[in-house]
């Protein structure tokens, strides 16, 4: 079967946090334009880390499954978790830092005691996919 992949559920709440991040970056940036040298090479990486991260959040959060795992993207950061691994999968509204872009989230409990948060906006057809691939089904 071809890998299916789930785009992350939206919060506005979180949508407007993250663009005001980038805003008061672009702005701290743009205030030491006229300062001296040093100044500036602060400023660069301020803006990559403060601009570019939350972007990168938003843009390349997703879920991919394919027949053997599920692949979670969330920026500059991955995971895989092996379907044959997953025990339960099981609703929560759980506010933990994870690859989710919403509090309509899905907690995987997989492996030796290891759970992951995410929030496809798919929900249904992300669960229906995962009970289809797991192994011994479909």
């Amino acid at each position: 079967m071809q890998p299916r992949r789930f785009r992350s559920k939206l919060d506005t709440w979180l949508l407007v946090t993250l663009i005001a991040a980038v805003l008061m970056s672009a702005g701290a940036a743009f205030t030491l334009r006229g300062a001296s040298s040093p100044d500036r090479w602060i400023a660069v990486p301020a803006l990559l880390v403060g601009a570019g991260l939350p972007v990168w959040l938003l843009l390349g959060t997703h879920y991919t499954i394919t027949d053997t795992e599920l692949r979670v993207r969330s920026g500059p950061f991955g995971w895989r978790v092996p379907l044959a691994e997953i025990r339960s999968v099981t609703p929560t509204r759980n506010p933990l830092s994870s690859p989710a872009l919403s509090l309509d989230r899905l907690r995987i409990d997989y492996g030796p005691g290891r759970a992951l948060l995410v929030s496809p906006q798919d929900k249904g057809g992300f669960l229906a996919c995962l009970e289809e691939r797991r192994p011994g089904k479909g």
